[in-house]
């Protein structure tokens, strides 16, 4: 059996539409905070004694926190001022229903842990979680993808700002239930990344019980190859950006596999970190960085990097091991780090690179790092960076990487250990009663296959569009407006196509409220504008105007048929010439310029119709 290309497990953090967590306060986010209040988080031991490395790698940042509360969302359990209320009920029974969705075997007694977090994102030092469920499953494309866990855990502070050494975080966002669903490493593709996540989603979606717009629904992407190691890229946002990040972590350890190829073969050892002051010989460098470093009373510091020549940017910049040591180095504070193999650039002449490389005996298989900051910072980003040098030894080394919009990802820190674990003593366990789970189980909820059947049998669209409103959660948006305005085709085409076209836009269709939309197609049947207008309307509430706002601002309203016939009479004898040798064959290609100059005033059947009968007594 051929060894597979890619090894692949997600993990889906969605936020439940509850009351947070562990006390009564809503679960809304806030434009504004006040307070501030001052935090130092240092790590500790789990209880095997042992601190967990991606904890201490947090500390060794030397960041402080700034908290800010929120009115309504925030009170001193937030600030861990006092100890954890009850559990959410609604919370819980949203995990345990939707864990019998994936039909995952129950845990008998929930007891919830402490996750060692000192980032500054939880005012405790650590996340509350339980395992509710295991061993679930789901079928995407007729293949069986394992669940492993399901856990409820409390949602993050909102990060704000960062300044310097300083972090700024909200606390509107902090407690917030959030189911965590992993599934089993059983995805093989890219694209099937992105189907399970969309399948979980729809599952998830079902409940009736999660919120809904941008930040509220998170993935963490597990992902190895051959020879390669377990990276995670947490935090992804965007669905159609998962094969992106997939693919490219894939190429990303690949290039690192051949670095490591071409160092074992060179006999490379591991660096051993000898910084040189070289403050002196580039005092007189062109370089904008290193001349802003010593004004600011900094020193350039450089370290031998035998046998890495050519490996930091090489082969046309398919080898980029100098770009993975710069993200290492920025976690120390440094704006980055300068290499031989990017080097004469970026304002340092040749003369300062052979200078250098003189000095430090470099053979041609040699590189070197150079940094130019206040002196232990550069050199503590220097260590980090001569660190992950030695990791491209040994191939890929295990981490946890951040997301980019482009579909690229940079170093965030180590990848956590199991001993950031351990129990929480402030909240009691919970005995899962077959009482309890019975109930829930009498009031399951309708899965997405059978949404669709009903969409398509009650209201008459097709599958297709069926399919897209509850993969998209607007099922119960177009239910309404059905309901509401009996305005069903276009509600559908709406809030599928159009939607998808105003999202390529980058535009944010969550953003509409439900009700200004049901507003807006009850004045479509009212006729006080056309479907046509539809789309140039919804944009318009994208970007914050209400139904009658938009109407306005686009200058629609109703028309009468005498003035649209005026408006249509004056276009086709404008292009008289071209009727005439058209005859009715003109009406497709003059359909455009009529509806532009009609504005969606009226609808596209009535606007033909009078075309044509202009047309008509044009040509006779």
């Amino acid at each position: 059996m051929a060894e597979r290309e890619l090894t692949c497990g997600i993990e889906i953090h969605q936020q439940l539409d509850t009351k947070k967590l562990f006390c009564d306060c809503e679960s809304s986010l806030k434009d504004f905070g006040c307070g501030a209040y001052y935090r130092r988080l240092r790590p500790t031991a789990g209880e095997a004694g042992i601190v967990d490395r991606a904890a201490l790698a947090q500390f060794q940042k030397g960041v402080g926190f700034r908290y800010q509360c929120c009115e309504g969302s925030t009170c001193l359990a937030d600030l861990d001022e006092e100890p954890p209320h009850s559990v959410n009920e609604d919370a819980m029974d949203t995990a345990l229903t939707f864990s019998m969705m994936l039909n995952a075997q129950m845990i008998d007694e929930i007891h919830f842990m402490r996750k060692i977090a000192i980032d500054g994102s939880n005012t405790t030092g650590y996340q509350r979680t339980a395992l509710i469920s295991i061993d679930g499953s789901i079928e995407v494309r007729g293949k069986r993808i394992g669940i492993s866990s399901v856990c409820l855990e409390e949602d993050s502070a909102r990060k704000i700002e960062s300044t310097g050494d300083e972090v700024l975080y909200r606390l509107d966002r902090l407690g917030i239930p959030l189911i965590e669903v992993a599934t089993a490493p059983d995805m093989e593709t890219p694209e099937e990344v992105m189907e399970v996540a969309l399948r979980l989603g729809a599952i998830l979606r079902a409940t009736k019980k999660v919120k809904r717009g941008i930040g509220t629904i998170r993935e963490d992407v597990n992902i190895s190859i051959p020879r390669g190691a377990r990276v995670e890229i947490k935090g992804a946002q965007e669905l159609r950006l998962l094969p992106d990040y997939v693919r490219n972590e894939m190429e990303r350890q690949k290039m690192l596999i051949r670095v490591k190829d071409i160092l074992n073969g060179r006999g490379a050892k591991p660096i051993e970190f000898l910084p040189a002051d070289v403050t002196e010989m580039y005092s007189k460098s062109g370089s904008k960085v290193i001349k802003g470093a010593l004004e600011d009373k900094g020193k350039v510091i450089a370290v031998k990097l035998p046998g890495f020549s050519g490996v930091l940017n090489g082969d046309e910049g398919k080898l980029r091991l100098g770009s993975e040591m710069a993200q290492y180095a920025r976690t120390r504070g440094v704006k980055g780090i300068f290499h031989s193999d990017e080097l004469p650039n970026y304002g340092i002449e040749k003369e300062f690179v052979d200078s250098l490389k003189t000095y430090l005996k470099l053979s041609a298989e040699d590189a070197f790092v150079i940094c130019a900051a206040k002196e232990k910072k550069a050199i503590d980003a220097l260590k980090i960076a001569v660190e992950r040098a030695n990791a491209a030894i040994e191939g890929v080394p295990e981490e946890t990487r951040d997301p980019l919009p482009d579909g690229t990802t940079r170093y965030s820190r180590p990848l956590p250990g199991a001993a950031r674990m351990y129990p929480e003593t402030d909240v009691p366990p919970m005995l899962m009663t077959e009482e309890r789970l019975n109930c829930i189980r009498d009031n399951m909820p309708e899965f997405p296959e059978q949404i669709e059947k009903r969409l398509v049998s009650t209201y008459g669209i097709n599958a297709q569009q069926a399919n897209q409103l509850v993969r998209q959660s607007r099922d119960e948006l177009f239910v309404r407006i059905s309901e509401g305005t009996g305005m069903t085709a276009a509600a559908a085409t709406a809030l599928t196509n159009t939607y998808t076209e105003l999202e390529h836009e980058g535009l944010d269709t969550d953003s509409i409220h439900e009700d200004k939309i049901i507003e807006l197609f009850a004045l479509l049947k009212e006729n006080r504008f056309s479907k046509e207008a539809l789309p140039s309307l919804l944009k318009e509430m994208a970007a914050g105007a209400d139904a009658e706002g938009a109407i306005a601002k686009l200058g629609l309203g109703a028309v009468g048929t005498d003035e649209a016939s005026e408006i249509i009479a004056a276009l086709v004898k404008e292009r008289e010439e071209f009727v005439r040798s058209k005859g009715l064959d003109a009406i497709g290609p003059l359909m455009g310029p009529v509806m532009s100059a009609l504005r969606g005033k009226i609808d596209g059947k009535q606007a033909n119709d009078l075309l044509a009968k202009e047309i008509k007594k044009l040509i006779g």
